[in-house]
Order: structure tokens, then C-alpha cells, then sequence
């Protein structure tokens, strides 16, 4: 009798433990949104004579002394310098309003897809940057703005796992796919990406990527894979992620 409780409880024990870690992981986690919220803001540009006037482009993440913000390269849009024209900025909600504020861009590293913009005024909220890599089989999760404005600016969280670190260029189904363009660009992209087990969604571009315990920011989200025509990643997500590892980020800030 003792014999047959004892194997129970063993039984029984694994479960129980993997169920109270995960509330616990999950009550972290919700601790830890609203502090990464604060720092998480819209990208895009204003155009007065235009309506709307605030046009989006992606998701992008404030650091250092809370007027850099981090996104992706290919959300940065090309914008004119002349009077009256179309300006570039970030996109926030103050005092339950949508604003945006003007930026600059500092810095663009457009092999790792990363951009600074630089802020003038009031410092917002800044979130802290990893020292270290990720782990494969990491969970981690990311927050932005996965459809723009359409639902309004109210940034969205997801839970993703860091499933491996792989070349940034996938390689392709068949030989006969590899073309003189293709082979150019293996040769030139031979940094790590982080690969997801998460859904973004194209307003994610430029969200930030971190641990769920602590909001410090892992990598950040630049594309997902899809499958079939460009159409379908919303309709028909693969649930497979990439991001840029930080590290790529702190070089960016160290331009000039």
C-alpha cells in the first residue's frame, strides 16, 4: 500500500509542478507588460493636408536615455525635408489621445534591418537592453502593434519560444532557386537570427522581443515566414517568427 501512494505521488507531483511554474510564469509575465507598454510606440509619419494625417509603418521600442527609439530599417520610410512636407516620428497615445512626436533618423543598419530615431523633449520610458545572447528553447514574448491603427493604438503582447538560431537567409527548396542574386546575398548575410515559435503579424515589424520576467529586450522582431503569397500572413499565419538579436542593436547605437 505505501509502495502504490508513493508511485502516485510521484505520478501525480509532475504535473502539479509544471502547472503551479506555469502560473507563475504566467503572473510574472502580467506584471511585466505594462512596464514594457510604456516604452512601446507606433512608427510612421504626419502629413497635415493628409487624412488621416499620422500614417503607420511598424512598431518600434524606446532605450538608452528614453529619446532612442529602436525599429526596423525597411519601416523607416523615406520622407521629404522640405517645409510643410511629410514628417517622420513616433506615434503614442497621451492622455488617452493618439500624438505623434517628430524624430530624426540617427542611424540605419540596413544589412541587420535595424534603425535609431532620436527624440527631442520629455524622455519617455526606456527598456533595458540583454548583455548576454538567447538560449534555444527560451521562452520569451513581444509586444506592438500587429494590424497598425486599424484596431487602434493599443499594443498587443504574445508568448513566443525562442526555437533555434539560425542563418538569416533561409536557404531555398531546390537547387534551381538558387540564382546569382541569392548566392550574393548568402554570401553577404552571415549573422545569426533568432527563429520563433510565435505569431507576428506585419505591424510587428520593430516590436520588442524580451523576457517575460524581467522586460529586457532580447531582439527584435524584422520578419516572418510565409507561406504561399505575402496575403496570407494574416489570413493564414505560419506562426513562424524571426527576429534580430540585440546585440546588432548595440552597435547601432554606438554610430554617430
Amino acid at each position: 500500500m505505501t509502495r502504490t501512494w508513493r508511485a502516485w505521488a510521484r505520478a501525480c507531483s509532475l504535473p502539479v509542478l509544471f502547472l503551479g511554474l506555469c502560473a507563475g510564469a504566467q503572473a510574472q509575465l502580467t506584471k511585466t507588460i505594462p512596464v514594457v507598454k510604456r516604452s512601446v510606440v507606433g512608427v510612421g509619419t504626419e502629413l497635415r493636408t493628409r487624412s488621416p494625417a499620422i500614417a503607420f509603418f511598424g512598431t518600434g521600442f524606446v532605450v538608452g536615455d528614453g529619446l532612442s527609439v529602436i525599429t526596423n530599417a525597411h519601416v523607416v520610410p523615406p520622407v521629404s525635408a522640405d517645409a510643410g512636407k511629410e514628417t517622420l516620428g513616433i506615434v503614442l497615445r497621451e492622455r488617452g489621445n493618439v500624438a505623434f512626436r517628430p524624430a530624426r533618423l540617427a542611424a540605419i543598419d540596413r544589412e541587420h534591418d535595424l534603425a535609431h530615431l532620436r527624440l527631442e523633449g520629455e524622455p519617455l520610458p526606456a527598456l533595458q537592453l540583454s548583455e548576454s545572447g538567447g538560449e534555444e528553447g527560451q521562452d520569451l514574448a513581444f509586444t506592438g502593434f500587429p494590424l497598425g491603427m486599424v484596431l487602434g493604438l493599443h499594443p498587443a503582447t504574445h508568448r513566443a519560444t525562442l526555437a533555434a538560431i539560425t542563418p538569416v537567409v533561409t536557404p531555398s527548396l531546390s537547387s534551381g532557386k538558387l540564382d546569382a542574386r541569392a548566392i550574393t546575398q548568402l554570401q553577404r548575410s552571415s549573422f545569426d537570427i533568432f527563429q520563433l515559435d510565435g505569431t507576428a503579424y506585419p505591424g510587428n515589424s520593430g516590436s520588442p522581443v524580451y523576457d517575460p520576467e524581467t522586460g529586457v529586450v532580447q531582439a527584435v522582431i524584422n520578419m516572418v515566414f510565409v507561406k504561399g503569397l505575402k496575403e496570407t500572413a494574416i489570413t493564414n499565419p505560419s506562426g513562424i517568427t524571426y527576429a534580430v538579436p540585440v546585440r546588432h542593436v548595440r552597435a547601432l547605437l554606438q554610430q554617430k
